[in-house]
């Protein structure tokens, strides 16, 4: 009694199978077209279109050098967007590492890892904007590259405010504007 209540249902599911996608109309690579004009089943891209992830990203903003030599300058504006946007850039990916004022003893060197650059070290402050970039983007040393994680334009947000961090360690009261440090002076 048992297998004759299955077979009704087999042939119910057997019925139900359709080859539909697997016998569609396709083109196998590279296959003659007879539907085009030109006989090519493979389309040529339209005009000016960019393949994602292959920009050609050779010039000074996207590799941090010209002429073989690491840019001397951050070739953005630095405001105070851009200085605004490099902390948040550097608290997110820099400082787990670094720490928040870049002396190298963030969480993972606390918790026992290879200690990072101090990015207030002479060495660091003598290096060309170019570098810092070339090194958050490709990596160095014990450093992973972090090109996936961040675009160039926050690269060089980052480079921005680790030079503001550079400036703020060696800072005196006379670099301080006028109009602001009266109020600097008042403070106990």
């Amino acid at each position: 009694m048992k297998n004759s209540a299955s077979i009704p249902i087999c042939l119910i599911l057997l019925a139900a199978c359709r080859q539909d996608m697997h016998d569609q109309p396709k083109y196998k690579p590279l296959a003659a077209s007879q539907f085009f004009a030109d006989g090519r089943s493979a389309r040529p891209a339209p005009a000016f279109t960019i393949a994602r992830d292959q920009l050609a990203d050779t010039d000074e903003m996207h590799t941090g050098a010209a002429g073989g030599a690491f840019l001397a300058s951050i070739p953005v504006p630095v405001d105070a967007a851009l200085l605004s946007r490099g902390r948040q850039r550097f608290d997110i990916y820099c400082s787990p590492c670094h720490g928040r004022i870049g002396n190298g003893d963030g969480m993972i060197a606390r918790r026992g890892f290879k200690a990072p650059a101090d990015l207030n070290s002479v060495r660091v402050r003598r290096a060309p904007p170019g570098y810092i970039f070339q090194v958050i983007r490709n990596g160095y040393g014990a450093m992973g590259d972090y090109r996936d994680q961040v675009s160039a334009a926050d690269a060089w947000a980052i480079v921005a405010y680790i030079r503001a961090l550079e400036l703020s360690r060696g800072a005196i009261l006379a670099d301080v504007p006028d109009d602001q440090r009266a109020h600097l002076e008042a403070q106990p």
